[in-house]
């Protein structure tokens, strides 16, 4: 019986398991919104590539 307390009380696991299911709703994110962070990226380089264009002739 002790073996299966023991068992039943070692966390070492969790955290691992925290970090898998953090990433799994991270990557459900971008895909979700795949094209409004493209769109996103896409107009913050525009955005800057202007600017290095007015400041380097």
């Amino acid at each position: 019986m002790k073996e299966k307390e023991k068992f039943l009380k070692d966390n070492r696991g969790v955290g691992v398991v925290e970090i898998i299911l953090i990433l799994v709703v991270l990557i459900a994110l971008v895909v979700i919104f795949k094209d409004q962070l493209t769109s996103m990226v896409t107009r913050a380089m525009n955005a800057l590539e202007q600017s290095m264009n007015e400041v380097l002739p």
